[in-house]
């Protein structure tokens, strides 16, 4: 069997081809895809990890003013408690006041 010899066009393995040689082609482009592959990874790691982190801090917090927040609002209830009470007290001293007639 005669070997078959390719096209004059064709080039073979121990030609030059011009242009971008096809090793630093890949190497770019595997480059490229592991950076964008490595910030995908980071980019997902980040956003969970500083929801935990917000998260733990937003509860840190609250648990610290809870005490704060509920000796404010018994003072509030208390007062506006003394003031209506007070009121109902210096109204009854009045005699009836505006209110439903009966």
């Amino acid at each position: 069997m005669a070997t078959r010899l390719p096209p004059r066009y064709v080039p073979t393995l121990t030609e030059v081809v011009p242009g971008t040689p096809a090793p630093v082609a890949a190497e770019r482009l595997n480059e490229e895809q592991l950076v964008h592959r490595v910030m995908q990874r980071v980019d997902l790691t980040l956003d969970r990890r500083l929801r935990e982190a917000i998260a733990s801090v937003v509860l840190e917090h609250s648990r610290a003013l809870a005490p704060a927040l509920r000796e404010q609002i018994e003072a509030v209830v208390t007062q506006a408690v003394a003031e209506a009470i007070a009121e109902e007290l210096g109204a009854g001293d009045r005699g009836p006041g505006p209110g439903p007639q009966g």
